[in-house]
């Protein structure tokens, strides 16, 4: 939300975003909880992220872009990073890079077993 509203702070206001958006959106922040946060020095978290998500990319590129979720914890755990499932998914989500989904069954348009019975012209 904080990002939301550094790009729209400009044409409505802080106030005004805030005091919208506080009805429609569960636990929004006041305008003055929005000052304290973006006066407020990043979490270890979002500096552990900021590290990890390039790493993700990268071993994400090296291995064609193929690894989802299971197998990129694997890897990131052999490359020594001590990372949970969910964290993981969570960063690939951020990174905006995806496993490879297995393809659904195809289906051919025109029958391929053999007839029971021959056709009669």
């Amino acid at each position: 939300m904080i990002r939301f509203i550094n790009e729209h702070r400009d044409r409505f206001g802080v106030e005004l975003i805030c005091r919208v958006l506080r009805p429609a959106v569960q636990g929004f922040l006041t305008a003055r909880g929005y000052r304290a946060a973006v006066g407020r020095a990043p979490s270890a978290r979002q500096l552990k992220d900021d590290l990890l998500v390039p790493e993700v990319v990268r071993l994400h590129a090296e291995n064609y872009g193929v690894y989802g979720r299971r197998k990129m914890h694997a890897l990131m755990r052999r490359q020594g990073w001590e990372i949970g499932r969910d964290q993981t998914e969570r960063l690939m989500r951020l990174a905006g890079v995806r496993g490879v989904r297995k393809s659904k069954r195809v289906f051919p348009r025109v029958p391929t077993r053999p007839r029971l019975y021959p056709r009669i012209s």
